[in-house]
């Protein structure tokens, strides 16, 4: 089994999680992941990094962790994060401030832990799917356990 950062945080917080392997052989974005692992799309989430102008508790760069199909408000985004406002984190900054690359970046295990918001649908659903922290792997874990983990907050995130 491969051990990614994410993995060894969920096994140190005792989180029960299933992590599946696939070959991300057309697309690396979340709708795509949902295919390769045979789950429905509304289960599969994406991982996405801002920044604001301001900062809020000494951070300046919030994740957002949302379902794959749907996309981020960022007039919510920045609501739920306490900030005037945010923008996607450009490409190029991924790698070096997460550790992360596009198509591989949880919201467990980055360089550092910025504070994180996962969409309110997730605390519904038993499980849902988010990065395993490398392109080719997915971590099934509940929503609720993650957050509890990793102090992340629930809140409406996207669009309509």
């Amino acid at each position: 089994m491969i051990k990614t950062n994410a993995v060894r945080i969920l096994e140190k917080a005792k989180i029960t999680y299933h992590l599946y392997e696939y070959d991300a052989v057309s697309g690396v974005d979340a709708v795509s992941v949902a295919g390769y692992v045979q789950k429905p799309v509304e289960q599969v989430f994406k991982t996405l990094v801002t920044e604001s102008p301001t900062t809020q508790h000494g951070f300046n760069y919030f994740v957002f962790v949302i379902p794959a199909a749907k996309e981020l408000s960022v007039k919510k985004a920045a609501v739920a994060a306490g900030v005037k406002s945010v923008e996607m984190l450009p490409l190029k900054k991924l790698l070096p401030l997460t550790g992360y690359v596009h198509g591989g970046c949880s919201p467990l295990g980055m360089k550092k832990q910025f504070p994180v918001y996962i969409d309110q649908s997730a605390e519904r659903l038993p499980t849902f799917c988010i990065s395993g922290g490398k392109i080719g792997l997915t971590l099934e874990l509940n929503a609720v356990q993650l957050a509890e983990a990793i102090g992340a907050r629930f809140a409406d995130l996207t669009l309509e």
